[in-house]
Order: structure tokens, then sequence, then C-alpha cells
């Protein structure tokens, strides 16, 4: 059974930093992609980062040069390096993971999700 748990959500100003970490197990190889996605109040789920096993990645263009992903096969391990957050990348922030996926796949390709780490920015 995959499970998926992220951590590192918080509550921060305008123009600080926090890191998500997302833990994959059930998995015995690394060969699936992994992605953080993020839904606002009202609003649809939206991809934020995606890496597949080969290091691939798709980086939304909301969060270019603030965000930085990262992943380490051998801890099935995904992360997401926020800075320079603004209000607007107040969110849940969800991981999802799958070995039918790829970078650009929409959040319907996947079926294992975590239950989200809330990140809220403050002006």
């Amino acid at each position: 059974q995959v499970q998926v748990i992220e951590s590192g959500g918080g509550s921060v100003q305008a123009g600080g930093s926090l890191r998500l970490s997302c833990v994959v197990s059930g998995y015995t190889y690394y060969s699936y992609s992994m992605a953080w996605f993020r839904q606002a109040p009202g609003k649809e789920r939206e991809g934020v980062a995606a890496v597949d096993s080969d290091g691939s990645t798709k980086i939304a263009d909301s969060i270019k040069g603030r965000f930085t992903v990262s992943r380490d096969n051998a801890k099935h391990t995904l992360y997401l390096q926020m800075s320079s957050l603004k209000p607007d990348d107040t969110a849940m922030y969800y991981c999802a993971a799958d070995n039918r996926a790829v970078r650009d796949s929409p959040p319907s390709a996947y079926r294992y999700w975590g239950q989200g780490t809330q990140v809220t920015v403050s002006i």
C-alpha cells in the first residue's frame, strides 16, 4: 500500500521561506513521478512542481525563481523550498505520487495523495 505524507507547512509573513517535505512509502523502487499541487479556497487544484524518477522537472510559471523542487530517490522524498512567499501562495499544499504519472500529468493522473499541509502567508 502506497502512502504519502507531507510536512513542513506553517504561517509566515510575506517574503519569508518554508520548506515542505513529502515522504512516499510502499514503492519498492523509485520509478514513479512525484508532484506538488496546491489549492486555495474557492479555487481549483493547480500544479506547482513535479519531478520524474529521472530528475526531469516541471515548474509552474507562478513560482519560478522563488520555489525550488528537489527529490531524493534513496529517501523516497520530495522537497519544495519556498522563498519570497506572497499572500497569493496561501493554500493547502498536497503531494502526490504515481508510477503511472509523468511530470506533465494533471491531478487526475495521480492515485496516491497526502492529506495536505497548510501554508499561510500574511502581509
